[in-house]
């Protein structure tokens, strides 16, 4: 995602929250801060768009102003809406192709603190990093720019699933695992794409259990 776009979604998730404050009747912006505790500056910096607000302030805010935290979050649905069932949403640690080769090394990357997320709706138990595509080698199932998220606990190999992997030189890159071709590590695209060349023995980064594209 650019720039530009992180902007606009940013300001889109802002608008729902001045929108949920607004529908709560409670007050202004002073008003529902010092009602529910919350740093009024900080608070306003979210409802202006100034600054993002991740998972864990739209749970506060959609309990707060009684949204729909999927709609308050994605845009998904509407305020009004009642989840089915509870709903799992967590910050997925977006890293660079580079830093996801390095995870196979002893001293590689551990601490994503610093890392940008990404939010991720009801993924299963698991190690999570998100990645965003590039190139059109697997176009068939993630077109460039979409978000791959990949479980780094499941490293177990099944015919036509999907992976994250890197060569001796660190390099990372996604495939599709097609045990009886030579690479094992395919791609899966429209064009006439080769395979990748790997130096040296292939290390299994983590297994892609979703596809992403931001519309």
């Amino acid at each position: 995602m650019t720039n530009r776009e992180e902007q606009i979604e940013r300001e889109k998730r802002a608008a729902r929250l001045a929108a949920a404050r607004i529908h709560s009747k409670i007050g202004g912006i002073r008003k529902v801060s010092k009602h529910f505790g919350w740093n009024e500056n900080k608070y306003k910096s979210h409802e202006s768009g100034r600054n993002g607000f991740g998972i864990a302030d739209a749970k506060r805010y959609a309990k707060a102003f009684k949204v729909n935290l999927k709609w308050l979050q994605f845009g998904i649905g509407q305020p009004d809406d009642a989840d089915a069932e509870p709903v799992s949403i967590v910050d997925v640690p977006r890293i660079s192709w580079v830093s996801a080769g390095q995870l196979t090394d002893q001293d590689g990357v551990s601490d994503f603190s610093e890392f940008p997320t990404e939010p991720a709706i009801d993924l299963p138990e698991g190690d999570w990093i998100c990645l965003e595509v590039q190139g059109n080698s697997m176009n068939k199932i993630s077109p460039p720019e979409s978000l791959i998220f990949v479980n780094l606990r499941d490293k177990r190999l099944v015919s036509n699933a999907c992976y994250v992997v890197c060569d001796e030189t660190g390099a990372a890159t996604y495939k599709r695992y097609r045990p009886s071709e030579n690479p094992s590590f395919q791609p899966a695209s429209y064009e006439d794409v080769p395979p990748p060349r790997f130096q040296g023995a292939v290390t299994v980064v983590g297994r892609v259990r979703r596809s992403l594209i931001n519309m």
